[in-house]
């Protein structure tokens, strides 16, 4: 071989670059899930504490309660995806008593704090294992986080008519 030295500083160098495009990954990962949690934030603040036991037919969730539903599944999504034990059992924070403004809002965010905090945990390889999300449907790790971060944009999302109908005016799209 001519250029042995050449060769291995060139595989070193992509072995290098392709461990930082894998951690940048997570990176990403974090970064989408920190702008997530302060767009729910945004949410959280614009419903008025009135609203947060408002629902728009008897049979729908309330406010506060599509916010616990959207916090249960990040937990248990997140406890899937990262292997961390979740704080709370599957379903309990939407059965949460208390439904004011200030309780809410720290559940929520307690929620988003557990996957942040389990997400920057995780190294690249892991986001390629697999496991059992909810104990029928195998996908990789970084596909769970993925369904979990759907989930919540899909609650938050439903919440833009609550806020509406309580009189109050939803935030603006934060994509970025």
């Amino acid at each position: 071989m001519k250029y042995p030295k050449l060769i291995a500083i060139l595989l070193i160098f992509f072995g290098i670059s392709a461990t930082a495009n894998a951690q940048s990954s997570v990176d990403e990962i974090v970064k989408e899930w920190e702008r997530a949690k302060a767009y729910t934030k945004e949410y959280l603040d614009a419903m008025p504490e009135s609203g947060y036991a408002l629902k728009p037919t008897p049979e729908m969730r309330s406010f506060a309660q599509q916010m616990l539903h959207l916090t249960d599944g990040n937990y248990g999504f997140a406890a899937a995806a990262t292997g961390a034990k979740s704080p709370v059992g599957q379903g309990e924070s939407e059965k949460t008593t208390d439904i004011s403004k200030a309780n809410v809002t720290k559940l929520v965010l307690a929620g988003y704090d557990f996957v942040i905090e389990n997400v920057k945990k995780m190294t690249p390889a892991q986001l390629n294992e697999t496991t059992k999300l909810f104990g029928r449907f195998e996908m990789t790790k970084a596909t769970a986080l993925a369904k979990c971060f759907e989930h919540q944009t899909h609650h938050r999302g439903q919440t833009t008519v609550y806020i509406r109908l309580a009189g109050a005016k939803p935030p603006q799209e934060k994509l970025f």
